[in-house]
Formats: structure tokens, C-alpha cells, sequence
């Protein structure tokens, strides 16, 4: 397979595996460094504004790392009822995520930032993303949980693995957004840079 040079390094700031893969699609050749930030919502903060400012925070955190790059950074909030589902990182607090949200349309808010070091310009979208979830019974949450550990990630359910199963149907101008990284926006995105992907 062969990747295309561009002029700025590229660098995914995520730890994520499933944003790596995601952006591996694009066959351009890119480094990933994970900023250390703080993901806690703001007082009175909305699930939008929340993602954004922290798809933000890090490109600007590995901005300092890399000074003359194009940074990209995601992040998702997941919203039910006006309750914002943050990453359950145990057992117990998923079971009582997924029973929480079973027969009901959760949406997923994807933002993604991407920040040119070079001209400190900063591009920003976000995608949501509406999930309806299938009525599942305890039992199918506990074995959901047995089979998958989805405990970092917002909803407790990742619809790029067995997650999928607990979908009933969803409606999102991108489906990668879904997953993490809103493929279709990161090409403008970087289109606007310079960088074309085909």
C-alpha cells in the first residue's frame, strides 16, 4: 500500500486503537502522541460544547510537543434524557449505563479539531450521531459485558465491535463519527490545509 508524502507531519492525538485504525484508511503516513488532559465536564456545561473543547485542549496539548505540525484531536459525549453518559470504567457503572439506555435513542456527539501549528489555524466540527438502542434484557447485558469490556468508552456499548449487536438502528452524516474519528469532515479538514487524499 502505498502512502502519499505531506508537507507537515501529521499526529493523531488519541491513545485510541479504533481512531488509529480509522485513520489508517486515509494512507497517509502520521504519528500518534496522547495529550494528558482532564475530560471533566464544566459546571453547566452543555454535551456539545463539552466535546469540542476537549477535541480543542488536545491539539493545543500536543501542539507543545510538536510545534509545526497539523495536530488532529476527537473526543465524544454521549447524551440520554438531557444525562450526560461519560466512560463507565467498571463493570457495575456499564450495567447501569446499558440498562439505562436499552430501548432508547442516545446521541452521540462526535467533535473533531484540527489545528495547523504552523498557521495556528483551527478547524472544528461536530457530528452527532442518534443510536437507538435494542430493549435488552439484564441477561443480554451481562453477556455483552462478559464477551466485551467496554469500559472507556461513553454509552458503554462500541458499536465497532460486538457493541453493534445492541443497536437497533442509528442516522449520522458519517458513520466513522460513530466510532470516534468523522472521516468525511477530516478530509475537508485537511483539504483546507493542502493535504488531498486521492
Amino acid at each position: 500500500m502505498k502512502t502519499q508524502q505531506i508537507a507537515q507531519r501529521l499526529i493523531l492525538g488519541s491513545s485510541s486503537v479504533y481512531r488509529h485504525e480509522l485513520l489508517t484508511r486515509l494512507q497517509v503516513p502520521f504519528e500518534v502522541f496522547s495529550p494528558e488532559i482532564d475530560e471533566t465536564p464544566l459546571t453547566d456545561e452543555i454535551p456539545e460544547a463539552t466535546a469540542l473543547r476537549l477535541a480543542t485542549a488536545k491539539t493545543r496539548a500536543v501542539a507543545l510537543i510538536y510545534p509545526d505540525a497539523l495536530i488532529i484531536g476527537a473526543d465524544q459525549v454521549a447524551v440520554l434524557e438531557g444525562v450526560q453518559l461519560g466512560k463507565p470504567l467498571n463493570r457495575a457503572n456499564a450495567t447501569r449505563q446499558l440498562q439505562f439506555i436499552r430501548g432508547k435513542e442516545v446521541v452521540f456527539h462526535t467533535a473533531l479539531s484540527l489545528f495547523n501549528t504552523r498557521n495556528s489555524n483551527m478547524q472544528t466540527r461536530l457530528i452527532p450521531s442518534r443510536v437507538k438502542f435494542r430493549k435488552l434484557s439484564d441477561q443480554q447485558i451481562y453477556n455483552y459485558l462478559d464477551k466485551e469490556q467496554p469500559y472507556h468508552c461513553a454509552g458503554s456499548a462500541k458499536s465497532e465491535g460486538l457493541g453493534i449487536a445492541l443497536v437497533e438502528h442509528m442516522v449520522s452524516d458519517d458513520p466513522t463519527a460513530l466510532i470516534g474519528l468523522p472521516l468525511i469532515a477530516l478530509v475537508e479538514m485537511l483539504a483546507y490545509e493542502g493535504v488531498g487524499i486521492v
